[in-house]
């Protein structure tokens, strides 16, 4: 996907395909890792959809360490973790649906492009070069 996105505060770059050829290549290496340990899919993949819940609730723990709402721990994390965090989630979904899908990038663009307009206006038309 090489057109941009429109975020809250600009342009956002949308996830480029160097980007996907890190994900196919750690899909590559979680599937070989399960397959040597006897894990076959879709058990494997099962696995890492589980593993994106477990990210999720190290976010979680960090959002709760970074405004304190926890009065035993108080301040345990920043916003910088919870940043990372959320990232770690994200890599970890993107994984999944590369594990799962041979065409992971072209359906992520697809969905995306599909969610997005739910909430976006639709681009304007194309102008006439003429």
């Amino acid at each position: 996907m090489t057109e941009q996105l429109r975020g809250g505060d600009g342009p956002v770059g949308a996830v480029g395909s160097a980007d996907w050829e890190t994900v196919r290549a750690l899909a590559a290496r979680f599937e070989a890792a399960a397959a040597e340990r006897g894990v076959v899919p879709p058990q494997s993949h099962v696995l890492q959809v589980l593993k994106i819940g477990e990210e999720f609730g190290e976010a979680a723990q960090a959002v709760i360490g970074a405004t304190g709402s926890n009065p035993r721990k108080g301040r345990s994390h920043s916003w910088e973790d919870v940043h990372d965090e959320v990232c770690d989630v994200i890599i970890t979904g993107m994984v999944a649906l590369a594990r799962m899908r041979p065409d992971a990038a072209a359906y992520f663009s697809s969905q995306l492009t599909l969610k997005s307009s739910r909430f976006l206006p639709a681009p304007p038309p194309p102008e006439d070069p003429a």
